[in-house]
């Protein structure tokens, strides 16, 4: 089996509404969908981050798609591994492997939709096996104003999920009233995380956290800026609620020197960061070695990704009980199937061939017109 083609197609997914973070606001999700072809009649996809710049991101993509035309889809690391000594390392770019990652991420996930669908398995026993039969999610509740964001909260925990996460980092008087209101609207019983996105200090964040604590929260997102792990790893000693490690961790590399570092308690990481399915398992088994748990990230993707991280998080024994969920955001996704809604904040680990969706083509469309409109208009 041959690669034919690798194409890359820009499409935007709205919003239901606007989604609110330290860093600024977005309004849909902006992607490549990107489809391998192969003479054997066999069609993968996955997706990538378009952000910040759609056409650059889609230059890299499709110089690295074309180093696989003519490969097998099962030479999948070699092939990654080409990919980046050729974009990142040869014409003395030297290591860029978080910018990277997201490049890679999108073709990485379509080469193992190609190679379940060869094989007729779901990508998780190809890499081992599912050691769960589900997949926990977080309640992620989203507003303008505490209060909003402490309305949406209550709805989740109406639909019976456990753990409701909620960002801060919007000011002192914002992050304390929205973490009061939601404890309110859910009760006593449930958990809440909150997320600060680098946006505190040292200091800050050990005097946030101390009020924050009075409100039962079990577990602060990434405090300080990423680019400082020292930092982190100070907060983390001192804090009194659990330290989830998110952005200073990209790669396998990353992960190992915070987990060396006891700069978290927590894992927090995605397959746009790490460059897929392979380097993200890798991530993870290196978080396993020093007992540390790893937290699915969301970014701003479709079910494609969804889909993906799934399969990745089946094989892991270490797996968080409460990870990232992004599609209630979307007003509509551009998968067909499997269905994506929580049950008790719950998915059944899939068992469909591939990372085991269906596209809805139609759909696709939809998103492409939506996203040429929006660069006309």
């Amino acid at each position: 089996m041959k690669i034919t083609s690798v194409t890359a197609s820009p499409l935007l997914v709205p919003y239901t509404s606007t989604y609110h973070w330290a860093q600024g606001v977005i309004n849909g999700a902006e992607v490549l969908l990107i489809t391998i072809e192969t003479d054997a009649g066999i069609t993968g996809y996955g997706e990538c981050i378009a952000t910040p710049n759609l056409a650059a991101v889609r230059g890299f993509v499709e110089q690295a798609g074309a180093l696989c035309l003519g490969a097998d889809p099962f030479d999948n690391a070699g092939l990654m591994a080409t990919a980046y000594q050729v974009l990142f390392q040869a014409l003395a770019t030297c290591s860029a492997p978080r910018f990277a990652g997201q490049i890679l991420a999108g073709l990485e996930m379509a080469l193992w939709d190609v190679m379940g669908k060869a094989a007729g398995r779901p990508v998780h026993q190809l890499l081992g096996g599912a050691v769960r039969d589900h997949i926990q999610y977080f309640g992620f509740a989203m507003g303008d104003t505490p209060e909003e964001v402490a309305t949406a909260a209550r709805d989740l925990a109406g639909q019976g999920i456990e753990t409701i996460y909620i960002k801060v980092g919007h000011g002192d008087a914002y992050d304390l009233a929205a973490t009061r209101l939601v404890r309110e609207a859910i009760g006593p019983d449930r958990r809440l995380r909150v997320d600060a996105n680098e946006k505190w200090t040292p200091i800050r964040a050990r005097r946030m956290i101390a009020e924050m604590a009075k409100f039962g929260v079990e577990m602060v997102e990434q405090p300080t800026p990423c680019d400082s792990l020292a930092a982190l790893t100070q907060v983390q000693r001192s804090s009194p609620v659990a330290i989830g490690a998110d952005q200073v961790n990209f790669t396998p590399e990353d992960v190992f020197r915070t987990v060396t570092a006891g700069a978290g308690d927590l894992i927090v990481l995605g397959l746009h960061e790490t460059g897929g399915i392979t380097r993200f398992v890798k991530a993870g088994r290196i978080a396993e070695a020093a007992g540390v748990d790893i937290c699915l990230h969301g970014l701003y993707e479709t079910g494609i990704t969804t889909c993906a991280a799934h399969q990745a998080a089946a094989v892991l024994p270490n797996l968080d009980d409460a990870n990232q969920y992004m599609n209630h955001f979307l007003k509509w996704d551009i998968i067909s199937a499997p269905d994506l809604t929580l049950q008790n904040g719950a998915l059944p680990v899939n068992t469909r061939p591939g990372l085991g969706f269906e596209l809805d083509l139609d759909a696709v469309a939809r998103a492409a017109e939506l996203w040429v409109s929006e660069q006309t208009g």
